[in-house]
C-alpha cells in the first residue's frame, strides 16, 4: 500500500438484509460521493485491502447503504463491521482558491498577527456553531475557523496566522 496521507472518508456500521448489503456511516458531502473515490482502501482489524467497485446509494430516510465486491451474503458482511473507509489525498479533487481541505491544515504552525507561536494544529472539527482549530502548544487552544481570525493560510510554507490574543 501506498505511504501516501490518507483521508478517513466512512466507516462500515452494520449489515443490511441478506444478501451482503452494508450500512455505511459516510462523512462525504453529498453522503454518496463516497462511491466516487475508487478504490476505496478498507481497514479492518489491521488488515487493508483495496476495494473497487463499490456502489451504493442514499436511502429516503438518509441512511446510507453499499455493495461490495466479494461480500455476498449477511455472515460476510457482519464479519466487516466496524470497518474503516478511507482513500488517499491524491483522489480528492482540487479545492477552490481560498478553500482548504481540513487535513491539508493538521500540522501546520500557527502565529499571531504580532508573531507569537502558538503551536501546531492537531486537528479541526465543527461544533454546531463554526468550525474550530484545535493548537497544540504549551497548552491546548481552541480558535473559531473564520476569515476575522485566519488571516493567512500559508500551505507550502507549514503556516497559519492568526488574530488571536496569545493569553486566551
Amino acid at each position: 500500500m501506498s505511504t501516501e496521507r490518507r483521508i478517513l472518508l466512512g466507516r462500515v456500521v452494520g449489515a443490511f438484509g441478506v444478501r451482503g448489503e452494508l450500512k455505511l456511516e459516510s462523512w462525504t458531502s453529498p453522503r454518496d460521493a463516497l462511491f466516487r473515490y475508487k478504490p476505496l482502501i478498507l481497514v479492518h482489524r489491521g488488515e487493508e485491502s483495496l476495494v473497487s467497485g463499490a456502489k451504493g446509494k442514499v436511502n429516503p430516510n438518509g441512511s446510507v447503504t453499499a455493495r461490495l465486491p466479494d461480500v455476498e451474503t449477511r455472515d460476510d458482511a457482519e464479519a466487516i463491521v466496524g470497518a474503516e473507509i478511507w482513500v488517499l489525498r491524491s483522489q480528492l479533487p482540487p479545492s477552490k482558491p481560498g478553500e482548504y481541505y481540513w487535513v491539508d491544515l493538521e500540522g501546520l504552525k500557527v502565529a499571531t498577527v504580532e508573531g507569537v507561536e502558538l503551536g501546531t494544529i492537531a486537528h479541526l472539527f465543527n461544533n454546531g456553531a463554526n468550525d474550530v482549530i484545535a493548537i497544540k502548544g504549551e497548552r491546548e487552544r481552541y480558535l473559531p475557523y473564520t476569515p476575522d481570525v485566519v488571516r493567512e493560510v500559508d500551505l507550502d510554507g507549514g503556516r497559519m496566522v492568526v488574530d488571536w490574543d496569545p493569553e486566551f
